[in-house]
């Protein structure tokens, strides 16, 4: 049967997953399925994935991608994920490495050429499997050019003249540019190369094509979808996105509660919920013991951080005010990866602060559930956040967070003194604002111990559901001629 909507992705959790995008492609797809909508993913395929897992296993193996010098060809695995088909496009050399994008020297040099040929795979592939789908979503730049292959494409080819496009940014700084001499072969028209098509400032920007042929635009706050067409936010897209306005919606991403719920959870010790915080306690006393803190911290402000080791997420800002935070009699706990430099200072700062500061430079999911379930207060002092996700776990895991006043922050985060408070929020994100919001976070924990119990259990209700979101993508889609 016709699928209605296919997701083209570069992440899905658990098959891939770096950050928030896997989890977003995990879950929106998988939700929309359960709420009777046809849906398909497609996506890298790794080379990391078990046969037996949800059944993968070779569906193709000679779909031909066209080149001017001959074609290439893909291998087309397939999984039945809950029941929706998740199809993985693979080409060894392009796919089986260790990392998805980069690894410690920077950005794969071809990048530009592996996420071309995984686009133009995606479309290759769907006019094989047929009918053609009724929308494309498309998200972030390395399936952006999903949405420009469709734009030219239909114009002359009667299989994809009833398909649109939806193309969902949750990132605008990443943009896959690169050089304009890699257009020649990427399968798009001469006339693509336009400032109303992938060109941008003499060079091959894979997102500002999708942004500039997608039928609809989304991005994944409301707040961050104004924040984008402003200079301050644009990353010079802003021109384009102030053209497109009429065609841009924010809906805000939902959080998996099926995975992130401390009532229910094989990660932590000790389940608990909104109305029994006990356990909550006993998940504290554990985490000390399993990072090997001092066992005085049971009774002090646990902060914990769980992000990408990148200026965007504001580990500067931490970084800067921990000296201060360690003379204030807290403990802090660090869990990310990304920048060598700010790993090693952050390491170096545990020799400083014995059991009082744990840092860890390896992600892992099990750790950051017992992270949220273990400390009093999370931070998260983004320079920006197109939704973020972490926040809404620490609310359902009544952990508030002090988080910085943008994006889906702002949307999701209600700040004390407000009497409904859920969490704290700072408007600048300075290392004194910062700060400044965290000691105003340990006094209400400290002095004022049954609002901050009232605020825990207001936060463990929040609910940010994925059937919320899915019901604004079903409308989005039905605008768009969906059946």
């Amino acid at each position: 049967m016709r699928p209605q909507v296919v997701f083209v992705t570069s992440e899905i959790y658990p098959f891939s997953k770096t950050g928030g995008l896997g989890d977003v492609l995990g879950a929106l797809p998988l939700t929309l399925h359960r709420m009777g909508i046809r849906t398909a993913v497609v996506t890298p395929f790794y080379g990391r994935l078990g046969s037996a897992q949800f059944g993968v296993h070779l569906a193709w193996s000679d779909c031909h991608v066209g080149y001017p010098w001959g074609p290439i060809t893909a291998d087309i695995f397939q999984a039945n994920f809950h029941g929706m088909p998740v199809y993985f496009v693979h080409r060894s050399e392009f796919f089986d490495r260790r990392f998805y994008y980069n690894d410690h020297k920077g950005d794969y040099f071809d990048n530009a050429e592996r996420f071309i040929f995984f686009n133009r795979a995606v479309m290759e592939f769907l006019k094989r499997l047929g009918p053609a789908p009724h929308i494309l979503h498309a998200h972030d730049w390395q399936a952006s050019l999903v949405p420009a292959y469709l734009h030219y494409w239909r114009q002359h080819d009667p299989f994809w003249q009833d398909t649109r496009s939806v193309m969902t940014i949750h990132n605008l700084a990443f943009q896959g540019r690169f050089s304009s001499r890699l257009f020649e072969n990427c399968g798009l028209p001469p006339q693509a190369w336009s400032p109303e098509g992938v060109e941008f400032y003499g060079d091959f920007n894979f997102l500002k094509g999708g942004i500039a042929c997608a039928d609809k635009i989304t991005t994944v706050s409301p707040s961050y979808a104004s924040e984008i067409l402003t200079d301050e936010f644009g990353c010079g897209l802003q021109g384009v996105l102030r053209a497109r306005r009429h065609k841009l919606h924010g809906i805000l991403n939902g959080a998996d509660y099926s995975i992130w719920n401390p009532g229910d959870n094989k990660f932590i010790s000790c389940n608990y919920g909104a109305n029994a915080l006990k356990g909550k306690r006993s998940c504290k006393a554990d985490l000390i013991s399993e990072l090997r803190l001092n066992p005085a911290l049971k009774e002090r402000p646990l902060l914990g951080f769980i992000g990408r080791l990148r200026r965007q997420k504001g580990v500067d800002l931490l970084i800067d005010i921990l000296p201060r935070l360690m003379q204030q009699d807290v403990g802090v706990v660090v869990l990310g990866e990304g920048n060598l430099e700010k790993e090693a200072r952050l390491l170096a700062m545990m020799e400083d602060y014995p059991g009082r500061l744990a840092t860890l430079v390896s992600y892992t999911e099990d750790l950051a559930h017992r992270i949220q379930a273990g400390c009093d207060i999370f931070l998260m002092p983004s320079t920006y956040e197109p939704c973020g996700l972490t926040q809404m776990y620490a609310l359902r895991f009544g952990t508030p967070p002090v988080a910085t006043a943008v994006g889906g922050l702002k949307d999701t985060i209600i700040p004390w003194p407000d009497k409904q408070a859920t969490g704290f929020i700072f408007e600048q994100p300075t290392p004194q604002a910062f700060y400044e919001a965290i000691m105003l976070a340990v006094s209400v924990w400290r002095t004022m111990p049954d609002a901050w119990q009232a605020m825990v259990r207001r936060a463990m209700q929040q609910a940010f559901t994925w059937e919320h979101s899915g019901a604004e993508y079903i409308e989005l889609y039905r605008e768009l001629g969906m059946q």
